[in-house]
């Protein structure tokens, strides 16, 4: 049926056509022109009605614009609330997440950044989040992005997406610290799998699995096909039962120590929204083989967590040996059956034990963590040898703290102890040899704080400092220097370019400031179209030795285009 007033301009016109076509040409009547002031006076009024209609239709598109905008904040609420959810129970949301924390992956959150599990805001209520479907009793939910990303560095590292903060940062002896480094990649682009069955109603399983392409086989090149291989990033199953307020974990994931956005729960990890790969200096992180179990208390607001981890320790053997007069130290060896031969593994004589407690009070997340290690070396001599062994570890702590609720917050970490340099980015080394051929544990420190915006629920903003400190431990042997950080190893060669002189530069510190934001200008039910900036500065500090202690940095420019088609 026509609208009323389609029907009245189609009589309209009609009456027009009829009383506008006379048989002959003649003058019009008086009848005739009354009829026509009618018809015209008809039209104007008509004129009006067409103007109303099109002033009610742009108030209707200005009132469909509102809704969609208020629709889109809603999505971006629920995302930061899910973003928050324990596996098991849903909790009110503390603080927002950034979108962007764990980008494309079904663990919770752009790079650094959101979860096709937990944080898909793309289907209606009572559908399925997309990339899911049933299997048996078995939900399957499909996660990840594909990654178009550049890399500018001022100084060759001739690295890919992951910086190398540490000696990857060539001094003025080496040509690439007057080359820089312009390279394309797509080697972060993710796949993941969550599987999560129920066989009771306060109970679930769930299995994960993700893997990205960043793995460099030996015969992996960028000269023609760009052959790289498939890593795994994770891979774990877990067990929670509500009644008991029991979690447990097994398999690789990041590591107990790794911050947390809400409780400790697993996807739910508070990682920078970094770009680079290697994440920030000062963040604290691994992710390796574990034994995991966790406890929530007082409706789930206190948590406790005990992990025993895949021990991997780095020595560190100065140019003049080990200096050890009791024999030959043994601290690792190349990589044997289903290893590496191109690198080295250590021989720890127990896990890595890391304690956690978490306390999400409602206002922000505050976690408390402790690391225990067990480092060893084996000390020879011909017919005979002994073992040696030092405890390391330290203590720390992370917190999220909503400064403005959905707009701005405050990211932490921080971890001091000895011998805990494998758990920063920066790979400083955990250990140096004694005189003995005992480790000696190095001291360091770790820290990480930024600031997440939210200007606008499709927009993050984030600016980053962190650090990474070593103290030297060495010792003197027959005139020569030993350990770490001895004050006689030679650097004059450090500084004159193609120098044959000595240049040992061993890294005293690590500091990088970091700026970068994400736009999320697609999204809808066909996923997430985003695109991402981020400007690094990097300054690597050297002991001082003979010849001078001067440092390095580098300045770093990552782009990014993601797809994130399940969420």
């Amino acid at each position: 049926m026509l609208p009323v007033g389609k029907f009245r301009f189609a009589l309209l016109s009609t009456t027009v056509l009829l009383g506008a076509a006379p048989a002959r040409a003649q003058a019009p009547d008086s009848d005739t022109l009354r009829r026509m002031n009618a018809i015209e006076a008809q039209i104007k009024a008509l004129q009006g009605e067409l103007g109303s209609m099109r002033r009610d239709l742009a108030a209707r598109d200005s009132q469909l614009r509102a809704a969609q905008r208020e629709a889109a904040q809603a999505r971006a609420d629920a995302q930061h609330a899910q973003a928050y959810a324990a596996p098991r129970t849903q909790p009110q949301a503390q603080t927002p997440a950034s979108p962007v924390a764990n980008l494309g992956v079904a663990s919770g959150a752009p790079s650094g950044q959101q979860s096709a599990s937990q944080q898909n805001a793309s289907t209606t209520p009572g559908q399925p989040p997309m990339g899911t479907f049933q299997v048996g009793g078995v939900t399957v939910t499909l996660g990840g992005f594909i990654e178009g990303a550049g890399i500018y560095r001022n100084r060759n590292e001739v690295a890919d997406i992951a910086s190398n903060f540490n000696t990857g940062i060539p001094l003025p002896n080496s040509v690439l610290a007057h080359e820089n480094e312009v390279r394309g990649s797509a080697r972060q682009s993710r796949i993941s799998l969550l599987f999560t069955g129920d066989p009771a109603p306060d109970q679930k399983l769930t299995a994960y699995f993700e893997t990205d392409f960043q793995g460099g086989s030996p015969t992996a090149n960028s000269v023609e096909s760009n052959s790289y291989t498939l890593r795994l990033r994770q891979a774990f199953a877990s067990y929670d039962n509500s009644s008991l307020g029991l979690h447990v974990l097994g398999g690789q994931a990041w590591s107990l120590l790794t911050p947390t956005k809400v409780g400790i729960t697993p996807r739910s990890e508070d990682l920078p929204p970094s770009i680079d790969a290697q994440y920030m200096v000062g963040f604290n992180w691994t992710r390796q083989p574990q034994f995991r179990v966790t406890g929530d208390f007082l409706n789930h607001t206190l948590w406790a967590a005990l992990s025993l981890e895949s021990p991997q320790a780095v020595f560190y053997t100065g140019p003049n040996g080990t200096g050890s007069l009791a024999g030959t130290v043994d601290s690792a060896n190349a990589g044997g059956s289903g290893f590496a031969s191109t690198t080295t593994y250590s021989a720890d004589i127990a896990p890595d034990i890391i304690a956690k407690l978490a306390w999400d009070p409602g206002f922000g997340h505050y976690e408390a963590t402790g690391l225990l290690r067990f480092l060893r070396t084996r000390v020879s001599v011909l017919g005979d040898g002994n073992n040696q062994v030092a405890i390391a570890g330290g203590g720390g702590g992370s917190m999220v703290l909503p400064l403005i609720p959905h707009a701005l917050e405050f990211h932490a970490n921080a971890l001091a102890g000895y011998g805990i340099g494998r758990y920063g980015s920066a790979q400083l080394p955990d250990a140096t040899i004694s005189a003995s051929g005992a480790p000696v544990p190095l001291p360091e420190v770790q820290a990480l704080a930024g600031l997440i915006g939210h200007p606008d629920p499709s927009i993050d903003l984030y600016a980053y400092v962190g650090t990474e400190q070593v103290r030297r431990r060495s010792f003197v042997e027959s005139g020569k220097g030993y350990g770490y950080g001895s004050p006689l190893y030679v650097n004059t060669g450090c500084y004159v370019e193609l120098s044959t002189a000595s240049c040992q530069a061993n890294t005293s510190g690590i500091v990088e400031g970091t700026l970068g934001g994400w736009w999320r200008f697609l999204h809808g039910n066909y996923g997430t179209a985003e695109v991402g900036a981020q400007y690094e500065y990097l300054r690597r500090s050297i002991f001082p030795g003979v010849g001078g202690s001067k440092g390095t940095d580098d300045n770093v420019v990552m782009l990014s285009f993601r797809y994130l088609p399940f969420q």
